[in-house]
């Protein structure tokens, strides 16, 4: 029943996105069998947004284009959503960012989980750029082992694995975006796909 549902919290990946020779690659691992939410399945880094995501300063204002699109229909404020998935990042891979610099990440991608799941999150994806880590792209010493495997992976090799369906719908779009526009793309809007009701809707933010 739609009283039964579980609240909605407010979640965050980050899509890393490298270049190569041969075309882009994405950096994916995968959930423990224990894990509460999709187990088992290959994902990007991230995670819900935590308490101290909210009081974390920023290092640089957030440009008014990414603050819209972030702040539309949304209790959660664009600080913490950019806090926790630089944090996240972190956490899961042990690679870094630096400084949480909204300028080096673009929102790509919105999408809420359906109704009838025993966990739902309003996940927001971040996609970022390997060009701006501090320190080597392999080096996942630090991660706090949440995800297992991680590994670069090419667009196309990554569809193959056994990932959420939310997840083969953002990998085509990326692979679309990269094939028209390059790797240094910017995304010129925002897919949403809402299922904060039981009426699921799509549109562009």
């Amino acid at each position: 029943c739609r009283f039964c549902e579980p609240p909605i919290r407010d979640a965050e990946r980050i899509i890393l996105l490298r270049a190569r020779t041969k075309g882009a690659q994405v950096l994916m691992g995968q959930g423990g069998a224990s894990a509460a939410f999709m187990p088992q399945k290959c994902v990007f880094p991230g995670g819900a947004v935590d308490a101290a995501d909210h009081d974390s300063p920023l290092a640089h204002a957030i440009p008014d284009a990414l603050a819209a699109r972030l702040g539309h229909e949304s209790a959660c404020s664009p600080e913490a959503l950019i806090n926790a998935a630089f944090r996240e990042l972190y956490e899961e891979t042990g690679l870094s960012l630096g400084p949480h610099d909204p300028r080096q990440v673009d929102f790509f991608f919105r999408a809420v989980t359906p109704t009838g799941r025993p966990r739902r999150f309003d996940a927001r994806f971040f996609l970022a750029r390997a060009d701006d880590l501090r320190g080597f792209a392999q080096d996942f010493t630090k991660g706090d082992g949440e995800l297992s495997h991680l590994t670069w992976l090419d667009l196309a090799e990554a569809q193959n694995l056994d990932i959420p369906f939310i997840t083969h719908v953002i990998l085509a779009e990326l692979s679309q975006a990269v094939a028209r526009h390059g790797y240094g793309f910017r995304p010129e809007a925002v897919a949403f796909f809402d299922n904060r009701t039981d009426i699921s809707r799509f549109y562009w933010l």
